[in-house]
């Protein structure tokens, strides 16, 4: 099946499991985390929900495309947009819902994609492995990992370039907006550490290390916003942090190369999908 991200639904009435290999999403009924559906649309890599609920976008990197998909009415597909760049992953949504961001790993592109029309509207390249995108919390910005680079691009999505570059550290991977919206968590995946950026001043404030190794990919918060869970890719655990002190505060052994992780329920109107990402 090839599982790879767990995305809430956008009304967060089930949870879907991506199956990249079976060409599949798993549905999972919220209260008893057991399968209860089946939904099948091509190798969806990640699955996200627009803003305003009415398309799901499934990311079909192998076949280098985002599909629109109805996913109110039996997921119907809307419209198939071509992304010209190998490695079509990561995504996020400006402000108002109109547009979206996405990433493409292994081009060193992010590109632009109009939410209305569906269709390719522009790219800025910042070289590297582009991976996690993550809307500033004013809306102006879109952070994106690079794990090529080992830091975080700042990209202005009007002007379409990059303005800032912040290092971070080996393997930068996931994003994550503390619950204040003062800071954005990103985990360096091949250096076992998490680094806290200051949005105000858009510096690197703090480094949390694992104590004995680690490899921290996927982010998600606590609803109260005093632990940040991070999947540990080539570990087999899930690590938990303290988010007042940067501190390990448990360690949870889980099946080999875990990679997609949600906290669930959480705080927010509604989901944006990927692996829990909430407005």
């Amino acid at each position: 099946a090839i599982p790879h991200h767990i995305a809430p639904a956008w009304d967060m009435s089930a949870l879907f499991v991506d199956n990249e290999g079976s060409s599949s999403l798993t549905v999972l009924d919220i209260r008893t985390g057991r399968p209860v559906d089946k939904v099948s649309i091509p190798f969806p890599y990640n699955l996200y929900f627009t803003p305003d609920g009415t398309k799901a976008v499934d990311v079909v990197e192998r076949l280098q495309r985002i599909e629109f998909r109805d996913w109110r009415h039996g997921w119907a597909l809307l419209k198939s947009v071509p992304i010209p760049w190998p490695g079509a992953d990561h995504l996020d949504f400006s402000a108002d819902g109109s547009y979206l961001m996405i990433s493409t790993e292994y081009s060193g592109v992010v590109a632009k994609v109009d939410v209305n029309t569906m269709q390719l509207a522009g790219y800025v390249r910042v070289g590297g492995l582009p991976i996690d995108v993550r809307l500033s919390p004013d809306g102006s910005l879109f952070y994106v990992t690079n794990q090529g680079r080992m830091g975080v691009s700042v990209i202005d999505p009007v002007a379409m370039n990059e303005i800032q570059f912040i290092p971070t550290g080996r393997g930068a991977h996931g994003l994550q907006v503390s619950r204040d919206t003062k800071s954005l968590y990103v985990s360096n995946r091949l250096e076992a550490s998490v680094s806290v950026i200051d949005f105000a001043t858009r510096t690197v404030v703090a480094k949390w290390q694992i104590p004995g190794g680690g490899s921290p990919d996927m982010l998600q918060l606590s609803p109260d916003g005093k632990q940040l869970w991070a999947s540990g890719r080539y570990h087999a655990t899930v690590y938990v942090f303290d988010t007042a002190t940067g501190n390990v505060l448990a360690r949870i052994p889980v099946g080999s190369e875990d990679h997609g992780l949600t906290y669930f329920p959480n705080v927010g109107q509604h989901s944006l999908g990927h692996n829990g990402v909430y407005r």
